[in-house]
């Protein structure tokens, strides 16, 4: 007697699992496919120095905008080293730097050929180093309220959250189209 009880009871058991079993696998034949969030591969910066405007594209669609700060050197384009302007021209961006003095940043392809000769022949150093970047290590707390004037040595800067999110949608090799 006792064993026909335990037999019924393992029978039940396994019977009860095999309807949980199915019923999982039927479900997950029904459940609607969710693909996963895409990311757009941006292929354009265009940084409007005027309107201190930052706007990233997909092939042609825009993507995300950003008010930016710029160089302390004023309007024109960037010519030596040390003017503190911001570039104007076609670029790529060329690499990362994920330990900048600045939190993350994506270096700008300036000066191309055309333009390192030109200052070649004006017997003038055209500089480098230029960048998108988020704000100077330690003072990350001030957001957006560096945008209230041009501060940098002739580079394109955003908050650190905005440089996180640009570092993770600009590819390098992104063409940057720099305008007065």
């Amino acid at each position: 007697m006792k064993r026909n009880t335990i037999i019924k009871a393992v029978a039940g058991g396994v019977s009860a699992l095999l309807i949980l079993l199915a019923v999982t696998v039927a479900d997950s034949f029904f459940q609607p496919v969710v693909s996963p969030a895409q990311t757009p591969s941006v292929d354009l910066v265009v940084v409007e120095k005027q309107q201190h405007l930052m706007q990233l594209f997909d092939h042609g669609k825009l993507v995300k905008s950003y008010q930016v700060a710029l160089g302390r050197g004023g309007p024109g384009p960037k010519t030596l080293e040390g003017d503190n302007k911001v570039p104007e021209g076609v670029y790529q961006i060329t690499g990362r730097l994920p330990r900048s003095a600045f939190h993350l940043a994506l270096h700008i392809g300036y000066p191309t050929e055309a333009q390192r000769l030109a200052a070649t022949q004006a017997h003038v150093d055209p500089g480098g180093d230029v960048m998108i970047h988020g704000i100077r290590k330690g003072f990350g707390w001030i957001g957006s309220l560096h945008r209230r004037l041009d501060w940098t040595r002739g580079c394109v800067a955003v908050t650190d959250a905005e440089i996180e999110e640009i570092w993770r949608l600009v590819p390098d090799g992104a063409t940057i189209d720099i305008r007065p």
